[in-house]
């Protein structure tokens, strides 16, 4: 057989259809006797899969793993940190968005600046980005669509939050 997506051929009676969604299994065996021949039996697994795809479309899975209750911003995915540089003995304000990207754990930091000298309208700035980095990230994901985090590449420069497009997503 060939390989065709969510659809196994465990044993030599029938077929099963598997799909996974945020940890819940949805399946379903389609045996070759009750179809009347392994191509019936086949083209309806394939129809199943198909409908059970339209029903579970936006539900992929956000983590890798499932998240910790630990968060220091109240936002999941999104934590505020100190990171000290020992080669310049200074420490900065971070906020760090935890997402995931072909199947690997990824990062985006928001450096605020050095602590010493950070503004509170500052720190505010860059929460409110990575918080809409976040925001961002899940709609895509929610809606089966392509993450394209380049937008945030000038984010020090740019308040993002205040463009109405990217608000209307999260």
């Amino acid at each position: 057989m060939a390989k065709v997506k969510h659809i196994t051929e465990p044993d030599a009676f029938g077929f099963q259809v598997r799909i996974v969604r945020r940890g819940k299994e949805s399946s379903r065996y389609f045996s070759h006797k009750l179809w009347g021949s392994k191509t019936k039996s086949l083209k309806a697994a394939i129809t199943w899969r198909d409908q059970m795809l339209v029903v579970l479309k936006g539900s992929k899975t956000r983590f890798l793993k499932p998240p910790k209750n630990k968060t220091t911003t109240g936002v999941t995915g999104v934590s505020r940190t100190i990171k000290f540089d020992h080669r310049k003995d200074k420490s900065y304000l971070c906020y760090t968005v935890f997402w995931v990207k072909d199947g690997k754990s990824r990062n985006k930091t928001f450096q605020v600046g050095n602590v010493q000298t950070v503004t509170a309208d500052d720190e505010l700035h860059a929460f409110r980005t990575a918080r809409l980095f976040r925001s961002c990230y899940e709609h895509a994901i929610d809606h089966d669509a392509y993450f394209d985090d380049s937008k945030f590449v000038n984010w020090k420069k740019t308040r993002l939050y205040e463009n109405e497009n990217l608000n209307a997503v999260s």
